[in-house]
């Protein structure tokens, strides 16, 4: 048996080749494994083929910043943030559907009731949009026309998530959807003039405390409602137990919050700072819920789980690869199981003009 090591930084291609979504544990690269596509990668995750493709012709607007040609004509530089394997995004896609605290949107929906009537829509600004699934979730949900302004860093993810966007509201009322590249460390009141909503996906954990503290001043500035989904919680329950889970739950937790990333304290710190703007605050747990049918994204998980607890703690490395033989031979058995905590976070920001 093979020592597992952290391998070298590097970034996902442009355009990801076609290996199978059984990469062996040197073959992993940097991405995100509980977190989100926010620019900067957290963890270990397996590469993968291209992502998610249009099915259907929504209406959409590629904002000149993506260039001309969109990603084809967008090469990645050295020293651009890396970029997410759109493969991993659509894997984790489902799960997080399915985890996503829908007891959050009736509250929601009470507050964009009283919104004013605008034309085009709710705007809704989601931040850090990756191949799109926040919006392929939530917009048909929703009644009545929007207009979704994308953010993201990487113009290639941009592309699928436009491509891939809804057409159409829970009523049947007109889906729109914009890109806008750029750096969400910079986020500015300004940049979300006009929003009616502001929402992201695994988003807040891959955040600094200053970044945060940025958003919920945007929010409260815009004085819209924001819906930060599926923040990582700092828990994880396989099933069966094993002696080493705790420690590799500690390292990889340890790693989440290297370089003054906030990980698993993001929604106490996201709480906190709403609530100094007058913000209502509710949160609910958001947990994947891992079994045999989804043994290809636990897979992929428990690589990029262990792989980033290893690469925070190298001592770890012969005992971690051990661990993850076992635990892979369990995972397709179809006789392990795991609970990954999230948090979804609902900021109820006071309207501006000072009604409550």
């Amino acid at each position: 048996m093979r020592r597992i090591t952290a391998p070298a930084a590097g970034a996902v291609p442009d355009r990801p080749g076609p290996r199978e979504a059984t990469a062996s544990r040197e073959d992993l690269v940097p991405a995100d494994p509980a977190g989100g596509p926010a620019g900067r990668p957290t963890a270990w995750a397996a590469r993968g083929t291209a992502g998610p493709s249009a099915d259907g012709g929504a209406t959409l607007c590629l904002r000149e910043t993506d260039g001309p040609g969109g990603p084809d004509e967008e090469p990645h530089h050295p020293d651009d943030p890396p970029r997410f394997a759109p493969e991993w995004l659509r894997l984790r896609e489902p799960a997080d559907a399915a985890a996503r605290a829908r007891e959050l949107l009736d509250p929601l929906r009470v507050r964009l009731a009283g919104l004013p009537d605008r034309a085009g829509g709710l705007v809704v600004h989601d931040l850090g949009c990756g191949t799109g699934s926040m919006g392929r979730w939530l917009a048909p949900l929703l009644d009545g026309a929007q207009h979704w302004v994308l953010h993201d860093r990487d113009p290639y993810l941009l592309h699928f998530a436009a491509a891939g966007a809804p057409r159409s509201a829970a009523d049947g009322s007109r889906v729109t959807v914009e890109t806008r590249r750029g750096d969400l460390a910079r986020l500015t009141p300004d940049a979300l003039a006009g929003a009616g909503l502001v929402t992201a996906s695994a988003l807040l954990d891959v955040l600094t405390a200053e970044e945060v503290g940025a958003l919920a001043t945007a929010c409260a500035a815009a004085g819209c409602p924001a819906l930060l989904t599926l923040s990582v919680a700092g828990r994880v329950e396989p099933t069966p137990a094993h002696p080493l889970d705790a420690e590799i739950t500690e390292a990889f937790n340890d790693h989440q919050r290297r370089t003054g990333l906030l990980g698993p304290d993001a929604v106490t710190v996201a709480a906190e700072d709403f609530a100094k703007h007058g913000a209502t605050v509710r949160t609910h747990p958001s947990h994947w819920r891992l079994g045999p049918g989804e043994s290809a994204l636990t897979a992929q998980w428990l690589r990029g789980w262990v792989g980033a607890a290893v690469e925070q703690r190298p001592e770890l490395g012969e005992r971690a690869g051990r661990y993850l033989d076992e635990r892979l031979a369990a995972c397709a058995a179809g006789e392990l199981t795991v609970l990954v905590h999230h948090t979804d976070l609902l900021a109820l920001c006071r309207p501006t003009g000072g009604a409550s």
